[in-house]
């Protein structure tokens, strides 16, 4: 299978980011390489990170001076050096076949950009439930209003450059917008295969209060476009403290001193 650049950002995930590297370095497919955009943590992200460089050789940690989500996934695809590409939030977790079943997928059915359903077989009830209708509701709007989660997206290199990447001026579903550019011209559908993250910002906002939210950012997004003078405001750092007990921070296979410059971590 053909080689990926997978770009995580991040942004104080010291108690997450081990979890998600510690995934990537179980895939039973490892043609692949890391590349951490951190943006400027006041933690020891980049450190936790780096204490990866042993297990997953072809690691890049890179600090930004500055905050924001789409600025981090542009500047991680900036610096990949494979031709697909795949964008991860750091509080993401992957099964050890994720990247194999895939890009088994998207060779298949010859895809430039895919979004991935969201998982939720340990949750409760509750959120499997709404996790359900979300998931309909990406596949139903795939066929004429893409969106997609930008916790867990794959594009390329040649989709991200021709349609100028991320835009960087939408405060709220700029990934709903990349992948509806993206698919005016190139082949996007939604993978069959699911991946899970920390429910933290759905227990910290409120499950039914962030469901109508984007329910609410979507239908402004189809009648009127997409959302750049701060209509509806989304911090990047707003879900950094969670309610009720934290994770302890993960322990890496090696330790590393943090440097506030690009750092290719290796063997």
């Amino acid at each position: 299978m053909n080689a990926i650049s997978i770009v995580v950002i991040t942004l104080n995930e010291e108690k997450r980011i081990g979890r998600l590297l510690d995934d990537l370095s179980k895939q039973t497919h490892q043609n692949f390489e890391v590349i951490v955009v951190d943006s400027n943590s006041t933690d020891n992200t980049c450190d936790v990170a780096k204490g990866f460089a042993k297990a997953l050789p072809a690691l890049t940690v890179h600090r930004m001076d500055n905050k924001g989500t789409s600025l981090g996934r542009n500047t991680g695809a900036s610096l990949a050096k494979h031709k697909r590409l795949l964008f991860l939030d750091a509080d993401v977790r992957l099964s050890p076949t994720f990247l194999t079943g895939a890009l088994h997928k998207l060779d298949k059915n010859k895809l430039d950009v895919a979004g991935v359903y969201m998982g939720a077989d340990e949750l409760s009830l509750g959120y499997r439930f709404g996790y359900g209708v979300f998931n309909a509701g990406l596949f139903a709007t795939s066929f004429f209003f893409p969106t997609s989660v930008g916790a867990c997206l794959f594009s390329t290199k040649r989709v991200h450059n021709e349609i100028d990447g991320f835009d960087e001026s939408i405060t709220l579903c700029e990934d709903c917008d990349y992948v509806k550019r993206a698919a005016k011209t190139w082949r996007y559908r939604m993978l069959p295969i699911t991946f899970t993250f920390d429910p933290r910002r759905l227990e910290q906002e409120g499950f039914i209060k962030m469901g109508i939210t984007y329910l609410k950012a979507n239908v402004r997004r189809f009648f009127f476009g997409e959302m750049r003078n701060q209509e509806m405001e989304y911090k990047f750092d707003n879900y950094n403290e969670k309610t009720g007990s934290e994770p302890q921070p993960t322990k890496t296979p090696e330790s590393a001193q943090a440097d506030p410059q690009t750092t290719q971590a290796s063997n």
